[in-house]
């Protein structure tokens, strides 16, 4: 189905769930919004972590309009769920945040992993979550993330079973799309990353891991929800974990 399609889906609550390989061949995008006076330390804290927050897109303060991502659209409706967070705690999820909208809102929207999902799959890379039918597993790390104002915090990355011998190709498609975070962060050794368990992940679903297969690592867009935790703010609003936005854009316009 076209994006255009899935999302009258989705803004008539017809779909609510993760959008893993959704629109194969476009981009999707996680989201993080925050008043005007904390836009500024966010977008700064985006630049100088750009692996797990390479933004696609900032709204106008208050406009709840899509930009370059979408040609038409409603950031408050077109998520399939949404995270409340007041003073840095999870209040509520919900479909639809029209009625928590503020006129000093500032949306960012942040690329995501799925984006080069169907890369891989072109590839011949096999991607065990959608296999499966999960959510992709992520997990809070020991990856300290270089502060800004008041966001700090450590890197979410997301993870996929690679078998051995595919573990360069899979570097290399994701690699050629620094926009949706690029080329892994860590191979293997979940421990080194303050990962104890890879079988019991912070967000998403479990998945398989077979014999002859590595954990591999990307950076992951629900960094800013950790960050969001760690600094606190009155209110902020993301997508839930595996709840994307799905852009009008290609994959490959994203590329190098």
């Amino acid at each position: 189905m076209h994006p255009q399609e899935v999302k009258k889906l989705i803004r008539s609550g017809e779909i609510t769930g993760q959008t893993s390989g959704m629109c194969n061949g476009y981009a999707q995008a996680n989201l993080c919004i925050l008043p005007k006076d904390l836009a500024f330390d966010f977008l700064l804290f985006s630049i100088r972590n750009p692996k797990p927050c390479p933004i696609l897109e900032v709204g106008d303060v208050g406009s709840k309009e899509f930009k370059a991502m979408a040609s038409e659209g409603d950031v408050c409706k077109d998520f399939p769920k949404y995270r409340i967070w007041k003073n840095g705690i999870l209040e509520k999820e919900v479909t639809d945040i029209t009625d928590y909208w503020q006129e000093d809102f500032v949306y960012f929207l942040i690329g995501c992993s799925f984006s080069f999902e169907s890369e891989l799959l072109e590839a011949g890379v096999p991607v065990r979550h959608i296999e499966e039918g999960r959510n992709v597993p992520m997990f809070n790390t020991n990856i300290e993330l270089e502060p800004a104002g008041i966001f700090h915090g450590n890197m979410v990355v997301s993870m996929r079973p690679i078998p051995h011998d595919q573990v360069v190709k899979a570097v290399n498609v994701t690699a050629a799309m620094p926009r949706v975070h690029g080329a892994p962060i860590h191979i293997g050794a979940p421990k080194a990353i303050g990962i104890n368990d890879v079988n019991k992940p912070d967000y998403g679903d479990s998945v398989t891991i077979n014999e002859g297969e590595v954990p591999v690592f990307w950076p992951c867009g629900v960094t800013p929800q950790a960050a969001v935790m760690a600094a606190k703010p009155p209110i902020a609003i993301t997508h839930s974990p595996g709840h994307m936005f799905i852009t009008d854009v290609k994959n490959v316009s994203l590329k190098y």
